[in-house]
């Protein structure tokens, strides 16, 4: 399942969360901030991934008639590789809209649940409807409950792309969504994170439970060690990330987060500043702060 990801654009973020001050609103987006710590010139390979194997399609357990559409399954059969080196994209002058700065996949992470508050399934269903309309596919969790499976069903909805991975034992406990382009059905939890990290060129954190918070925190902490530049968006829906983005300014103000260890990463708090911020913070890796260009997104 491997691709050449050698046109692939990222970058470590700062601006908005530079210094782990709470970030503005990104009104201002899609202006990319540029960043202070500029991505390698050279191409770096990735490690290899898992080898698969096709399966026979699955049967779907849903009321639906013998025709209803069955995703491609394939099974992961081989241990994940570490967390492979970032592939740096194209010169600066070759950013295009056609590239759309290699965001070809943006991850979503959130909850199996709806959460209490109404805003955050209206977010993940505005999410799917951008992504569609950006022809940005969805990696995810691969489940049909809760806001995993709003911001999914909505991608599908509006004609997107669906990538869901999740391991064999949760795939009866979050219902996995037979609907999906494509399945990947894992053994365990790292080979799932890992096939989400390498399918995908940016990650959103919707509000949820403690798997979105570990799976944020497993980004942040891979960009803040150099593992990766991808871009990583919090979105802050009515203030869901607010106690997080405070605990981490109590662990910079307590010296745990020093010079050199920043975090990168951007804040939204509306469901359309997402896929834009994500494509922006790309361009901006190319060096585009072409205003034009950057318009059209």
């Amino acid at each position: 399942m491997a691709r050449d990801r050698s046109d692939k654009t990222t970058r470590r973020l700062n601006g908005h969360a530079a210094g782990i001050d709470l970030p503005p609103t990104a009104d201002a987006l899609p202006v990319p901030a540029r960043t202070e710590q500029s991505l390698p010139e050279q191409v770096r390979t990735h490690a290899p991934m898992p080898q698969v194997k096709s399966t026979k399609p699955i049967q779907a357990k849903s009321a639906k008639s013998a025709s209803a559409k069955v995703p491609a399954v394939t099974k992961v059969v081989a241990k994940s590789a570490a967390p492979s080196a970032v592939v740096s994209g194209k010169a600066a002058g070759h950013a295009t809209a056609t590239h759309v700065a290699a965001i070809r996949n943006i991850c979503v992470y959130c909850g199996s649940g709806p959460g209490t508050n109404p805003a955050y399934v209206a977010t993940a269903k505005a999410l799917g409807k951008s992504l569609a309309a950006a022809d940005i596919g969805l990696v995810y969790g691969g489940g049909s409950l809760g806001l995993m499976g709003e911001v999914a069903k909505s991608t599908l909805a509006h004609g997107g792309r669906v990538t869901g991975i999740i391991p064999s034992f949760l795939s009866k406990k979050e219902q996995m969504l037979q609907d999906a382009n494509e399945l990947i059905i894992t053994e365990n939890m790292h080979e799932r994170k890992m096939l989400m990290f390498e399918r995908s060129d940016a990650f959103v954190a919707l509000p949820g439970g403690i798997g979105t918070l570990e799976e944020l925190v497993e980004q942040l902490t891979w960009s803040q060690l150099g593992r990766h530049a991808k871009p990583i968006i919090v979105a802050n829906i009515d203030g869901f990330w607010a106690p997080f983005l405070a605990l981490l300014r109590h662990m910079k103000s307590e010296a745990f987060i020093r010079p050199g260890l920043e975090l990168g990463f951007v804040v939204v708090d509306r469901a359309e500043q997402i896929v834009p911020a994500a494509i922006s913070a790309a361009l901006g890796a190319h060096g585009c702060t072409d205003p034009a260009l950057l318009a059209k997104f």
